[in-house]
């Protein structure tokens, strides 16, 4: 089991980022609450792992934070919900705003992540209920990351992109982004996946 990798960002491309450990590269997805804290590419990374194992595919999820792989644990154990949907759900919402949610039984903030229907958000506040402690912080606080972008995508379209990989459709995702746009003409493409995340969060 892989429990924790340290080494060098080679490439991010949301939700996926490329981990250069000792001449290994990595390959390892993260959710945007992770991807925003990241360096800039080069730089020094250590990321708590985890590793889904399927009868198809073996996917290794990764997090600043210990804190944050441990609520993904606890989500993926949740009935209907697995590790593409939890990153989903912490790609939108940090740890504090989804104990809001659970707290305040906003099934409304939870039912606008991709594949979360009512019943399945529903499920989640019962189920999360105990578990998550409101912490300090939110979307707008962090950080923002230069993503790489591929030559020819501009960064509303790199923006959507991301959306799409994260499970959004992408007539959500374009508006979403189109939304952010108007608002920040000259964001990267980073600022636009931040914006446009932050206006699916509970208030």
């Amino acid at each position: 089991m892989i429990g924790r990798l340290t080494g060098k960002l080679a490439a991010v491309q949301p939700p996926q980022l490329l981990l250069d450990v000792q001449g290994v590269g990595y390959e390892v997805l993260a959710p945007m609450t992770t991807i925003f804290e990241l360096p800039q590419l080069g730089g020094n990374v250590q990321l708590h792992t985890h590793l889904a194992v399927s009868e198809t595919s073996q996917q290794l999820f990764g997090f600043i934070r210990e804190s944050d792989r441990q609520l993904f644990r606890i989500l993926i154990k949740v009935n209907g919900v697995g590790p593409k949907m939890a990153l989903a759900i912490l790609s939108g919402l940090d740890g504090a705003a989804l104990a809001r949610c659970v707290a305040d039984d906003n099934v409304g903030a939870l039912v606008k992540v991709p594949g979360v229907g009512k019943k399945t958000a529903e499920r989640l506040i019962i189920e999360l209920r105990g578990k998550l402690t409101p912490q300090a912080g939110d979307l707008g606080d962090i950080p923002l990351l230069a993503v790489n972008a591929e030559p020819k995508m501009d960064h509303a379209g790199e923006a959507e992109s991301a959306l799409v990989a994260l499970g959004y459709k992408p007539t959500d995702a374009s508006k979403m982004v189109a939304r952010a746009a108007k608002d920040q003409p000259d964001a990267d493409s980073a600022t636009l996946i931040r914006h446009a995340l932050k206006s699916m969060a509970p208030a």
